[in-house]
């Protein structure tokens, strides 16, 4: 009988991450064969992970890094079954590292790409995992791409601005506009960017339910009054039409142009993304 070594053991776990008794069984019951232990961990890996794969998976991590000195910005979400691994050193540090493999991929096609690492950690882990996305924003002329990750990892929000000078995404003041953009997106979830990117179906629906309630008032107000209800529902909804959240008294559009004017430029959102745990 093939006698199994630490040093073998410890080889096979390096190259499959898998724990350090499975390693021992898998090499003891392969006769010290390498590659036929790592194969059958493989093959137990992909059992495993089909077993686990119905188990509801609302904890994780969000994560997010800035590059190319504000260029670039790319966030991801990994999902695991219980908060216990998502606060795990061993958790955080494998999205660490898909975050990193993220960085040269499409929005979307991390968990394609990692689809074998993923199937491994759930073997290691024992929970059931999954990459429920990711996303990269990566600036065309002038702009700048900004992050916020918050309550330790729930909430994560991607945003991009666009301005017509360069010079402007040094601006210290535009990069506080940014970050208290994220703050804002981040506490108020807004559906979307302005009035305009609000889905037809979604106003109909709106205004057929402001009719409703409103049936018993007088035709000739009651147009004004549905209006009235949806410029509400915009500025719950809508981000630039939000409060400040730092200072109720002024919208975001109030706040973007208030910096715009200072830095002597036009700022723009361009697009935004919030993930959050588990939603």
């Amino acid at each position: 009988m093939t006698q199994i070594t630490a040093s073998m053991v410890k080889e096979l776990r390096e190259e499959t991450n898998v724990g350090m008794m499975e390693c021992k069984r898998a090499l003891q019951e392969c006769g010290g064969n390498k590659d036929e232990a790592i194969k059958m961990l493989r093959e137990r890996g992909i059992a495993i992970a089909g077993k686990k794969a119905s188990r509801e998976a609302s904890e994780g991590l969000v994560d997010a890094v800035i590059m190319d000195g504000g260029k670039k910005g790319v966030m991801i979400e990994v999902n695991c079954e219980t908060d216990f691994v998502a606060r795990n050193e061993n958790f955080q540090q494998f999205v660490k590292s898909l975050l990193d493999k993220a960085k040269t991929l499409g929005n979307d096609e991390l968990a394609e790409a990692e689809k074998d690492n993923l199937t491994a950690k759930v073997a290691e882990i024992g929970e059931n995992l999954k990459i429920a996305g990711n996303v990269a924003f990566e600036v065309e002329g002038a702009g700048l791409v900004a992050s916020y990750i918050h309550l330790g990892g729930k909430v994560g929000v991607l945003i991009e601005l666009s301005f017509n000078k360069p010079e402007t995404a040094e601006n210290e003041d535009v990069k506080e506009l940014a970050k208290d953009l994220t703050l804002q997106i981040a506490a108020s979830d807004p559906a979307c960017l302005n009035r305009e990117s609000v889905p037809e179906d979604v106003v109909a629906a709106e205004r057929d339910i402001f009719a409703k309630q409103m049936q018993d008032k007088p035709a000739n107000i009651l147009e004004n009054i549905i209006n009235g209800k949806m410029n509400k529902f915009y500025s719950q909804n809508c981000l630039l039409e939000q409060e400040f959240v730092k200072d109720p008294d002024m919208s975001v559009t109030d706040l973007i142009d208030s910096v715009a004017k200072k830095v002597g430029d036009e700022i723009e959102v361009t697009r935004y993304v919030r993930y959050q745990v588990g939603a």
